[in-house]
């Protein structure tokens, strides 16, 4: 059974008593993206794009009734730039925020995205790189490989290339890449101590890392527990100031949040609601605990 959360991703309801494993959190993580991506997988019912937003779906809009509009436009993306892709790379983002927003990506830039999914930040970093650069993504569900390359021969671009792997163990060359971006992917990492070192060597010197991702501060362990899984994007998350410590402790300098934006109780509501899925008992249990969350899950940039 699949469920929302704030940034899109979906979770599992699993036995609380497993402990999971970095094998298994990759593994449920990979396939819940798999079966995102399929064209009768849960991403229809996600409400990252305008597009997305437009359908009629009632979990749709049900959250749209709650977030006074779409998703996408909520987290950062302007309708401008989801026009200039094609639909379906818009449809399946599962992101927390807009990276390229806040970064100085440029003509020439070699660009590498951390967890591309279906290709969105890939195909509007190609436009800002142009013919003379190149914007690289990294993912390591085989669906999302295939969507995306998919999605880049229908918007007729050359410039960008999708590679299967996972970001703690890139298969990018040392100080290869300008710019690193990533879109609430790092989180579900289960090492991230490993991505970030990583990164840091596949960037060039002087390079530069622009990210979005979920960062909870405040919430009991037994909340969370009873909330949020790994592969909602929440159940993997750090604290701010924590997720900064470790950025630095792989060599980072100039570490800054340059924005951010806290979900309220009412917002993370809408997603349990949308879940159509939720016996009502369960609903009424989840709605009773969100107050405990109540601004302290944060998409960070």
């Amino acid at each position: 059974m699949k469920e929302k959360s704030p940034c899109g991703c979906g979770t599992s309801r699993q036995e609380s008593a497993v402990q999971p494993t970095p094998e298994s959190i990759k593994r449920h993580v990979r396939e819940y993206y798999g079966a995102a991506v399929s064209e009768d997988g849960p991403a229809a019912q996600s409400c990252c794009s305008s597009s997305c937003c437009d359908s009629s779906s009632p979990s749709v809009n049900a959250i749209k009734e709650k977030l006074e509009g779409s998703y996408a436009t909520h987290i950062g993306y302007t309708e401008e730039e989801l026009a200039s892709i094609p639909e379906h790379a818009a449809g399946h983002s599962y992101g927390c925020g807009n990276p390229l927003a806040f970064s100085e990506v440029k003509e020439g830039d070699v660009v590498l995205d951390l967890g591309s999914g279906a290709g969105i930040d890939v195909l509007l970093a190609s436009q800002k790189v142009g013919p003379s650069g190149r914007v690289i993504g990294l993912d390591m569900t085989p669906e999302m490989i295939e969507k995306a390359e998919q999605n880049a021969l229908e918007a007729n671009v050359s410039n960008v290339e999708f590679r299967l792997g996972e970001m703690e163990d890139m298969p990018i060359e040392d100080s290869n890449v300008d710019w690193i971006v990533s879109n609430c992917v790092i989180s579900l990492s289960p090492d991230k101590e490993a991505v970030f070192r990583e990164a840091f060597r596949v960037l060039k010197p002087g390079g530069r890392m622009l990210i979005s991702d979920i960062c909870v501060n405040g919430i009991e362990a037994h909340v969370r527990d009873e909330l949020f899984q790994w592969a909602d994007c929440i159940g993997g998350a750090l604290d701010e100031e924590t997720y900064l410590s470790t950025i630095r402790r792989a060599g980072f300098a100039d570490v800054e949040v340059v924005d951010k934006k806290t979900f309220s109780a009412d917002v993370l509501k809408a997603f349990a609601q949308a879940d159509e899925e939720l016996s009502a008992e369960e609903l009424a249990r989840r709605e009773s605990l969100l107050p405990l969350v109540d601004n302290k899950v944060t998409s960070v940039r």
